[in-house]
């Protein structure tokens, strides 16, 4: 290199200075990642639960009346995301269950009251309000269009560690798989269709939001699966956000979900006798001996006589099963049941809209 040219190269790095060069690397650090973390950030929520707790069982009259009951305050924590700037905070109902109080802190520590507006057992999900506006808010994607592999981010508060920075923390993963169906549990919670993600997801991250990697929620983290200890092994689900806006959307309108539906429809159950005899080539199912002018079934092209196999894929014998695929599946009025029947030696498959009961 000429004498001249160096002159020319020192000048350019003296005129630039040190920091032209630090804040080029800084640049480069930035990922999709860090900037969806930097736009979801502020709407994560820390939601502080107390619940008042009676040392002695209340239904036992022995010990009412010989110690009167004694409330002690217990206090739990979750997540939660804000889905409007008018304050509106989505969650999981078993988060704030039985609370007697619901605090929540947004990032920079600002606390507030929350008030419930609706619970919802059977989604597992429920909103909140926080008195204000403006609030910083998140964007809600579409969870109908993900792809397996791509990259998410679970934010919330594990471990209570929010209270820590005032911000929550972030883990990294990627979606692992998509529309897993638990079906109903014991508690009567339906875990269907849920996003399965090996980002860390802990004790406490329960209602914070799965996000990817433009920034938008895509999914409500919910549960995973563990080990013999209570930590991430990199198995945790979350409800899609399709579900869950649905489910807010009605909270919000009328502080409940309304579950009720009508089909038009009655069925007897098909003995085996009755198979057999008929030669039928399958060994289940029920025949439709009514139907109700006007109804949903009717619709649905449906006639006395034709024999239902099965709904949604699920083969039938009973009505009552045919009324569990419609809970399993959390279907309501204006929902699909897809019914395989078999009419005049031929199957069909139609699709039976659910009709309300108002």
């Amino acid at each position: 290199m000429s004498r001249t040219k160096l002159v020319v190269l020192l000048n350019v790095i003296i005129v630039l200075g040190p920091n032209h060069s630090q804040g080029s690397i800084a640049r480069s650090r930035e990922t999709a990642i860090t900037q969806a973390i930097k736009k979801v950030g502020p709407a994560v929520a820390s939601i502080n639960v107390m619940q008042k707790i009676s040392l002695y069982p209340a239904s036992d009259p022995i010990f009412r009346y010989f110690f009167p009951p004694e409330i002690y305050p217990m206090k739990s924590s979750g997540s939660g995301v804000v889905i409007s700037p008018d304050g509106y905070v989505l969650t999981n109902t078993h988060v704030i269950e039985n609370a007697s109080k619901i605090t929540v802190t947004l990032s920079g520590g600002n606390e507030y009251d929350a008030d419930v507006v609706g619970v919802d057992k059977t989604s597992d999900l429920a909103l909140l309000k926080l008195e204000g506006k403006n609030f910083p808010y998140a964007d809600l994607g579409d969870s109908d269009d993900l792809i397996i592999g791509e990259w998410v981010i679970a934010l919330g508060n594990p471990f209570e560690l929010f209270s820590v920075s005032n911000q929550p923390t972030a883990s990294v993963g990627i979606i692992s798989a998509n529309h897993m169906d638990f079906g109903r549990q014991n508690s009567g919670t339906i875990l269907q269709n849920m996003i399965q993600t090996d980002a860390a997801i802990n004790p406490g991250n329960s209602g914070g939001p799965l996000v990817n990697s433009v920034g938008e929620v895509i999914g409500i983290n919910t549960f995973i699966l563990s080990g013999s200890g209570q930590g991430s092994i990199g198995i945790g689900f979350a409800i899609p956000i399709n579900n869950a806006k649905r489910i807010a959307s009605e909270l919000k309108n009328t502080g409940r979900v309304n579950r009720a539906y009508e089909t038009g429809l009655s069925v007897k159950t098909l003995s085996r006798s009755v198979l057999k005899y008929r030669n039928f080539p399958f060994s289940n199912g029920v025949i439709v001996d009514f139907i109700e002018d006007g109804s949903a079934a009717q619709k649905a092209g449906l006639t006395i006589g034709d024999i239902i196999i099965s709904a949604s894929g699920i083969r039938v014998n009973s009505a009552s099963d045919i009324r569990k695929v419609i809970a399993e599946r959390d279907l309501r009025s204006g929902d699909i049941l897809t019914l395989k029947i078999y009419r005049h030696g031929k199957y069909q498959h139609l699709r039976l809209k659910l009709g309300s009961q108002d």
